[in-house]
């Protein structure tokens, strides 16, 4: 569906030259969900502009749906944009306009008659969860609301790709999970696809299918979110994860029990999918007779499944600790140990 090669973007400015994204390859599927996340000045909402030729590559290619965006203009470029939806993270919104209205104004650009358009504006109502709301202002509504205002006017040319450009940041944390469960409910319905960027760790756990993370205008590391959160790679990625895993409450559990605890052997044990959902800790002490202290322990839902982390300390016969591990292994759950006895 999207296809990016190699590509670099570079602004001119007065201190010089800024390259803003920097030989960046992506392939993205249809119907996925595909976020993008990185730090401010990371360079992701220039490649998102770049997906919808709002910006130019330097060099390089996007391509999208087999068509090459990075090399198209005028008016083969305006119709292209109507199958590349955006919203944005400030909504965007005519505030003159009431809800339907805005809703309405891409159709009435495309030149969509009347009856049809009514039409498709009070089905895009539906869908968004707006309806009685159709005469609202903006200035009536909530951000929530207003977020899915631009949803539903996005959606009015029955685009082909949806962009997102850190379309929940402005939100509260409820706020914004209802708008990335109604995105995910979009994708789902419509098989439609989606680009989010993003700087929250948490968004691309909810709803994205893969992730790539960008820094200084590179990609660093890419790759579907549940091999992502169980093995990053790249030290940016391990700081995202840390967002949603609570692994600084880990580390200062590990300090304290290092200090106060240094007996047996410091263990993290790392589940995916089905392994988070079995009595793993009851089954060690029964069989291999250990005494186990649970330090901490987290549980994230991806939309791939779930992952799982676990810091335990191992005490008893050393043999049997090492029985254990290797038991543990045999059942696909992988083990890190801390520190030694």
């Amino acid at each position: 569906m999207i296809e990016v090669k190699n590509v670099t973007k570079i602004f001119k400015t007065k201190n010089g030259e800024l390259t803003a994204v920097d030989h960046v390859n992506l392939s993205i599927q249809k119907g996925e969900i595909f976020g993008i996340i990185g730090y401010s000045g990371a360079g992701k909402s220039t490649l998102i502009r770049l997906l919808n030729g709002l910006e130019k590559p330097t060099s390089g290619s996007v391509i999208v749906n087999g068509l090459e965006i990075s090399s198209i203009k005028g008016k083969e470029l305006r119709l292209a944009r109507q199958k590349i939806s955006m919203i944005f993270q400030h909504f965007n919104l005519l505030w003159s306009r009431t809800v339907a209205e805005n809703i309405a104004f891409p159709l009435e650009i495309a030149g969509v008659p009347k009856e049809e358009r009514e039409k498709r504006v009070h089905e895009l109502i539906e869908l968004v969860g707006l309806s009685g709301r159709a005469d609202a202002y903006p200035s009536q509504l909530s951000g929530g609301q207003k977020q899915r205002v631009g949803i539903a006017r996005a959606l009015a040319n029955n685009p082909e790709v949806l962009l997102c450009d850190e379309a929940t940041s402005a939100l509260d944390p409820e706020t914004t999970d209802s708008i990335l469960r109604l995105l995910s409910d979009i994708n789902q319905r419509l098989g439609l696809t989606i680009v989010l960027i993003t700087h929250e760790m948490h968004v691309i756990r909810k709803i994205c299918h893969r992730v790539a993370v960008m820094e200084a205008g590179r990609v660093v590391e890419q790759g579907d979110v549940l091999e992502v959160f169980q093995n990053p790679q790249a030290e940016i990625t391990k700081n995202f994860v840390m967002q949603v895993s609570d692994s600084r409450e880990s580390k200062e559990s590990i300090e304290h029990i290092l200090k106060n605890y240094p007996s047996g052997k410091l263990v993290k044990l790392i589940f995916v999918g089905n392994t988070t959902e079995r009595p793993i800790i009851s089954y060690l002490i029964k069989e291999f007779q250990l005494d186990i202290n649970i330090l901490h322990g987290n549980i994230s839902q991806t939309v791939n499944g779930s992952y799982g982390t676990l810091i335990v300390q191992l005490d008893g016969d050393s043999e049997n600790v090492e029985k254990a591990l290797e038991k543990l292994k045999s059942m696909n759950i992988k083990t890190e140990v801390i520190t030694n006895d």
